[in-house]
């Protein structure tokens, strides 16, 4: 492996890497802790767009975990960037949650079922047949169809949940319209995240436990990348993919003196 510069920035994912079904892996608080007393700039991502930055925030102070507000990052801003990068000031008809919806509010996006510029799909837990026959019809009305992520199922207590992208194939389907997805894997919400914090992808890393997201948007970012063992992705499962990761370890306690 070529030489790489020293890590001066984090990137890491949140659910199987520093919490899992709402309890934080042994070594999160210990990570959290050596980052900021470190000063180096990180951030906490997340696929997950229901919840704002400070609903993050006020979950994972409640597990002992202190994150700023600033150092989380979502499948929603990065959405909310990329929208705001392409049609500053346009309309969506939107499917989701606070974290969605807030962010476009912020960055002056009208939420609007007439004529919309884009039908943005999120992450929710109310989806209705009404609000998906209605993005149906606007993106065959001409609205462009953005996706918060691509994941197909989500994690919970009970099991897996339909997520996003499931969501996006039934509406797919229905169009022959595919989606825009402004989450990981794609290295857009790497790289807007960076640019928050004024960071470098060649001196920074990214920790995930999912090879197909985590990982690969790391790699396509720059970064050099941790596989943690806590979560989705199981050892004997790596040599699946056609790309590894820099390194794997067991957990994110064997991270913590890296930084």
């Amino acid at each position: 492996m070529a030489d790489r510069k020293p890590i001066e920035s984090w990137l890491t994912d949140m659910d199987g890497v520093l919490i899992h079904e709402g309890v934080p892996i042994p070594g999160a608080d210990a990570f959290i802790k050596r980052l900021r007393e470190s000063g180096k700039p990180f951030l906490v991502l997340t696929n997950n767009s229901i919840y704002t930055p400070r609903d993050l925030h006020a979950r994972l102070r409640r597990m002992g975990l202190e994150v700023p507000v600033e150092a989380i990052w979502t499948s929603a801003l990065a959405t909310a960037k990329f929208l705001d990068d392409q049609r500053p000031g346009g309309s969506a008809y939107v499917i989701g949650e606070a974290g969605l919806t807030t962010a476009l509010h912020d960055i002056g996006y009208i939420l609007t079922d007439h004529d919309p510029d884009y039908v943005v799909l999120g992450e929710t837990r109310t989806y209705s047949f009404e609000a998906m026959t209605k993005a149906v019809r606007l993106i065959n009305g001409g609205a462009r169809f953005i996706c918060t992520n691509p994941d197909e199922t989500g994690p919970s207590t009970e099991g897996p949940l339909p997520a996003t992208g499931a969501v996006a194939a039934l509406i797919t389907k229905a169009t022959g319209k595919q989606p825009y997805f402004a989450g990981k894997p794609n290295p857009l919400m790497m790289r807007t995240g960076l640019n928050a914090i004024g960071a470098h992808s060649e001196a920074s890393a990214m920790i995930g436990d999912r090879m197909d997201t985590d990982v690969l948007a790391g790699i396509e970012a720059g970064m050099q990348t941790f596989l943690v063992l806590t979560g989705l992705t199981r050892p004997e499962q790596v040599e699946d993919f056609p790309y590894r990761p820099s390194h794997v370890v067991d957990s994110i306690e064997d991270i913590v003196g890296l930084v």
